[in-house]
């Protein structure tokens, strides 16, 4: 099943591409290699999950707003490729949790990204990763994620 078939069959679309805040494009590519630059938890404009992990959020809200932030980034690779069957797999996640000082379930929440990753593309959606917990992001976001991933020849 193709990616965008899976992400319907689970329910999911992907959202409107946003425009960038800053002097930065959404995509890059290099050679087969498509570098996406980090994308928050945003929906139509509007902030879904704003706020620290371990205040506002528990990992479990924290792990669907990086579930939403792929979606943005899968939303900016069919932009940028036409398809997502332009993907052969996805290579590298940088995950950043907003969280309050000393948490160290990062991982946990990252998850969110890297479940629905390897739902969608299958064995092909495995990926290195980083999770890392700061102290704030952009908007006030509860996650951002950033990808890498390797386009088809």
């Amino acid at each position: 099943m193709n990616p965008e078939a899976k992400l319907a069959e689970l329910g999911l679309k992907l959202p409107a591409t946003a425009a960038g805040a800053g002097n930065y494009v959404p995509t890059v590519r290099t050679g087969n290699l498509l570098f996406c630059a980090g994308t928050i938890c945003v929906v139509d404009g509007k902030m879904t999950h704003e706020g620290q992990v371990g205040r506002e959020h528990t990992v479990q809200t924290a792990y669907e707003s990086a579930k939403i932030c792929v979606l943005n980034s899968l939303a900016n690779i069919k932009a940028a490729t036409g398809s997502l069957d332009a993907v052969a797999r996805v290579v590298m996640v940088n995950g950043f949790v907003n969280a309050v000082s000393g948490f160290a379930d990062s991982p946990a929440v990252i998850n969110g990204a890297s479940d629905l990753l390897v739902t969608v593309f299958g064995a092909a959606g495995k990926h290195a990763r980083a999770a890392v917990a700061v102290a704030g992001l952009p908007r006030n976001s509860t996650t951002e994620i950033q990808l890498v991933v390797e386009l088809k020849a």
